[in-house]
């Protein structure tokens, strides 16, 4: 048997691996309410000084679209599509910021936990 394994250390570090995992589940099951928290949330973007607004939920679903009547150009129909695009994209990125603030609160910054299969 090689050195530094088995003896009588191992239950020492048993306990150590026990509190790491009681550690490791309170943090999945923080993470796990964070993360239901933030689903249930709507983020709403606007655009075009506010004719165009878009409304998402925390998992990042397009939910509503809110278009002023005076946005309606016939003559013009690709800057509204800019407009929506552009609101879309804000609000899903507030959605996403919101989910990752949630999840940095509960990890306190630490990286590298991904391969534990937190779902980090």
């Amino acid at each position: 048997m090689a050195k530094g394994f088995g003896g009588g250390r191992g239950g020492a570090m048993g306990g150590m691996n026990m509190n790491m995992m009681k550690q490791v589940q309170k943090m999945q099951q923080d993470m796990t309410r964070l993360q239901g928290e933030v689903e249930a949330q709507t983020f709403t973007a606007a655009s075009g000084g506010g004719v165009v607004e878009a409304s998402v939920n925390g998992k990042q679903e397009l939910l509503s679209i809110q278009i002023a009547p005076d946005a309606v150009d016939p003559e013009d129909v690709e800057m509204l599509q800019d407009m929506i695009v552009a609101a879309v994209n804000e609000a899903m990125r507030s959605a996403k910021a919101a989910m990752n603030d949630a999840m940095q609160k509960c990890t306190g910054g630490l990286s590298g936990l991904s391969g534990l299969g937190l779902g980090l």
